[in-house]
């Protein structure tokens, strides 16, 4: 099982939120939705997505806000934010990106050139799903032949701990709770016990260090797991 990329799309025009759902879900990702900017706050706030699609002009509380706010937060300011907008004046997008927005796309806009913009910023935050070599210190995981390999030799891993392992090395020093592990690793759709998480890192440990070399996992008391 490979955990979808998830993607929280803002939007409260039904027919548009429709089509992007629908176009997202195609390419491959979890899309979660929001009508309203507060309704997105509280998302975001619950369960973090990868990236985020935002349209400026939304009820209640609007997409520019919103984004100022996220940016502001340390816990939600490296969430890529893709900013769609009907404003295409050069004031508008300077004013969007000066925001925070990571990118920022003008209605209406080209289906294929707005997924591409979205995977664009996936690739920044999560590029176990796009199919790149991750490296950190010896370790080297090939996200496409599901093979691992460190200075010892090459290191055999279960789908679990492969996914555990690219999580960490897409953010390497990032301190993951064992919360944030089950959404990323397992997913948000099914259940599971965060004691799960402790015995799968313990496996990851044992399949690291099984022919030699360092524990590269770090145990924050009280936090979560880290990689260095």
């Amino acid at each position: 099982m490979t955990v979808r990329p998830s993607v929280l799309l803002v939007e409260d025009e039904p027919a548009q939120r429709e089509v992007l759902a629908y176009n997202l879900a195609a390419e491959g990702f979890e899309v979660l939705q929001a009508t309203t900017g507060a309704e997105a706050e509280v998302m975001v706030a619950e369960a973090a997505p990868d990236v985020i699609l935002l349209d400026w002009m939304l009820p209640e509380l609007s997409g520019i806000e919103l984004c100022r706010r996220l940016k502001m937060r340390p816990e939600t300011r490296g969430i890529p934010v893709v900013m769609i907008s009907a404003r295409g004046e050069e004031v508008d997008r300077v004013r969007g990106l000066e925001t925070g927005a990571d990118d920022y796309v003008v209605k209406p806009y080209s289906m294929v050139e707005l997924m591409a913009r979205v995977r664009v910023q996936l690739r920044r935050v999560r590029p176990a799903t796009v199919g790149l070599v991750l490296e950190h210190g010896d370790i080297r995981l090939d996200t496409e032949t599901h093979r691992v390999q460190r200075a010892t030799g090459e290191v055999r891993l279960g789908p679990t701990e492969f996914r555990l392992l690219a999580c960490f090395m897409e953010r390497p020093g990032r301190v993951f709770t064992r919360e944030a592990l089950l959404d990323r690793v397992w997913g948000r759709d099914i259940y599971v016990e965060t004691r799960t998480v402790d015995v799968h890192v313990g496996r990851l440990r044992k399949a690291l260090t099984e022919a030699g070399g360092e524990d590269p996992i770090r145990t924050v008391r009280g936090s979560g797991y880290a990689l260095g």
